[in-house]
């Protein structure tokens, strides 16, 4: 897409409507959304949604995927990268303390009898000081705050769980949180279900996952789903039981009764496509390998590749 292209996106994306119905789209869970669920996040009538939407699809900003009598839609994969510098130097929504005293008393009810409401709280914050501390704020900071924060809660109430009630984690960690670990976690998830359970992290997460990685993915059949990168902390480490770094130095915590991996994979970030399905395939190939070494209250051996 040339300048015109861009001058035309940013204006289409300058309409705040439209914005966060492509925001909704990519912080979803599978990458997906439909018109009728995008109608009651937005508190609007289907059909104004669904003229939005088709506007953004002849933009080709958007993809549609027919099922029965819906559609899904998510955003067109050579355009992600672009659509979330643009979403990015959007106006966040600021994060007051009302939001935030909101978001603690959702997640205490979620986690009632797990977590005491004072220590949700205290984690809400500090997940909020993490990611208002990276160099770009990320989109939609209310919510990925509000995601995170579970995200670290659930980490936190599995280590309290005995190894044979619960099935193996696996944690990949890169430096971005945007190629790598993404593609690892990715093919991993898609192969192993709800076998193994798998997370991620970066040592300096970047602000989105790269197209190209989505892309790559997408050529093999794996969805990169809801996923965005996220810091390195503690609990995620403690959760897990296989910790797999790739290219991140000495950034993560090492404790004991873990298995720690090192995968010696070139970064994909800059690379053309064809080298990245190369790195791909080799991560394909190293984490089919890892996924013979578990199952029920398995964990990998040392020296799995």
């Amino acid at each position: 897409m040339g300048i015109a292209g861009s001058t035309s996106e940013l204006r289409m994306l300058a309409d705040p409507t439209r914005s966060r119905i492509m925001g909704l789209i990519a912080e979803s869970r599978d990458g997906e959304q439909r018109a009728g669920t995008l109608a009651v996040e937005l508190g609007l009538r289907q059909p104004t949604v669904s003229h939005h939407l088709k506007a953004l699809l002849d933009e080709g900003l958007l993809e549609r995927r027919p099922e029965g009598r819906n559609a899904w839609y998510s955003i067109a994969p050579d355009q992600a990268d672009r659509i979330a510098q643009v979403l990015q130097d959007a106006p966040q929504t600021e994060l007051t303390d009302g939001m935030l005293v909101r978001i603690s008393h959702d997640l205490a009810a979620r986690f009632a009898g797990t977590f005491a409401a004072e220590t949700v709280e205290r984690l809400v914050r500090e997940t909020h000081g993490l990611l208002a501390a990276q160099p770009r704020v990320p989109l939609h900071l209310p919510s990925l705050t509000s995601r995170f924060a579970a995200d670290r809660l659930t980490a936190l109430a599995r280590i309290e769980l005995p190894a044979l009630d619960r099935a193996p984690e696996v944690l990949f960690v890169c430096v971005q949180n945007a190629g790598r670990s993404q593609m690892a976690a990715g093919i991993l998830r898609h192969l192993a279900g709800d076998r193994v359970h798998v997370r991620t992290a970066g040592s300096a997460p970047a602000n989105a996952v790269r197209s190209v990685i989505v892309t790559a993915l997408d050529e093999i059949g794996v969805p990169i789903g809801g996923e965005y990168p996220k810091p390195l902390t503690d609990e995620v480490v403690r959760a897990a039981d296989v910790v797999v770094t790739m290219g991140c130095g000495d950034a993560c915590p090492v404790y004991p009764g873990r298995i720690y991996l090192d995968w010696d994979l070139d970064d994909p970030v800059g690379l053309p496509i064809a080298r990245v399905r190369d790195i791909r395939d080799d991560i394909e190939r190293r984490v089919r390998g890892l996924l013979d070494t578990l199952g029920p209250n398995r964990t990998p051996k040392k020296g799995t590749p």
